[in-house]
């Protein structure tokens, strides 16, 4: 099998070792060629060029938001894409049940070429960038912009960073009174209106720690619409039942501090001012309307 092995070298977990075992472990039994990223978005462009050249797999070693870029890539091709954690949280990774050390993980990752475990399934898109998870708008892009803005730091203390950055934004850079934003449907008309939105293609959110902060624990990546969850304040006396329940059973769906809209196909979210927006936590800007899609079965992915 002919696999290109891409690999952040500045991402949080990677190391000389990991990248060096890994290589060899892949070499064993695959014809493997290396590349290293370079940039912001040079992942999107060496998958790309993998996937022209007919690459059977492209295996990212690095963090989300390098696995984002390479499913960009891949989208709509037949090269599939494999992950590898690499990066301080590793959502996706853990999202489809590998370890968090890389090493182990691919061995996993072995075993499933072995097996030839390898699916189509949905992606999100907004405004044509695909996410694997999430697309966050409001809250959540604010502290993902914070975080990157402290770049070497976040080698070296990624969650402190992330509880640093959400304490900081929810004081000093929400807007916990208006209501800024819009949820539409395909035909324009309202589903719900708040501060922040969450839009999922799977579950968990996120993890703190080992422990995944579970919105909607049923939905999976087997090709199913996104999810939409929206707060209408982000008072701590709204989002504290929020993340207790999130960290407990998982399921905010009864909650009245969310609005939950399931089975999503096509939304647009519209905002005065722009507001701020991020994919599989990397940060993207602000915009003053987003077109969110769901494009069923646009990427092949190995699964362990």
């Amino acid at each position: 099998m002919r696999v290109l092995l891409l690999v952040n070298s500045a991402a949080s977990s990677v190391t000389a070792r990991s990248r060096v075992v890994i290589h060899k472990a892949l070499s064993a039994d695959h014809q493997v060629e290396l590349s290293e990223t370079a940039r912001r978005g040079h992942a999107t462009r060496l998958a790309r060029s993998a996937a022209s050249e007919g690459f059977d797999v492209v295996v990212v070693l690095g963090g989300d938001g390098t696995l984002n870029e390479a499913a960009n890539g891949l989208a709509g091709t037949d090269t599939a894409l494999a992950a590898l954690p690499g990066g301080s949280t590793n959502v996706f990774a853990r999202i489809i049940g590998l370890p968090d050390d890389p090493v182990d993980a691919a061995g996993q990752l072995l075993d499933a070429l072995e097996r030839g475990a390898v699916t189509r399934i949905g992606l999100g898109a907004v405004d044509g960038r695909y996410f694997l998870f999430h697309c966050g708008i409001g809250f959540d892009a604010a502290i993902v912009e914070l975080v990157e803005s402290r770049g070497p730091l976040k080698r070296w203390a990624g969650h402190p960073l992330f509880i640093y950055a959400t304490a900081r934004t929810w004081m000093q850079r929400t807007q916990r009174r208006r209501t800024p934003m819009q949820v539409l449907d395909a035909d324009g008309e309202t589903l719900a209106k708040g501060l922040f939105t969450i839009v999922l293609n799977a579950n968990p959110y996120t993890y703190l720690g080992g422990r995944g902060f579970d919105l909607i624990p049923s939905l999976d990546l087997k090709n199913e619409p996104l999810v939409a969850v929206t707060f209408p304040s982000l008072s701590l006396r709204r989002l504290l039942p929020v993340g207790i329940r999130a960290l407990r059973s998982g399921d905010v769906r009864q909650l009245s501090a969310v609005k939950v809209l399931e089975g999503l196909s096509d939304l647009t979210v519209t905002a005065d001012p722009p507001i701020e927006y991020q994919t599989d936590g990397d940060h993207l800007g602000a915009a003053p309307r987003l077109r969110i899609r769901w494009a069923p079965k646009a990427l092949r992915l190995v699964l362990p």
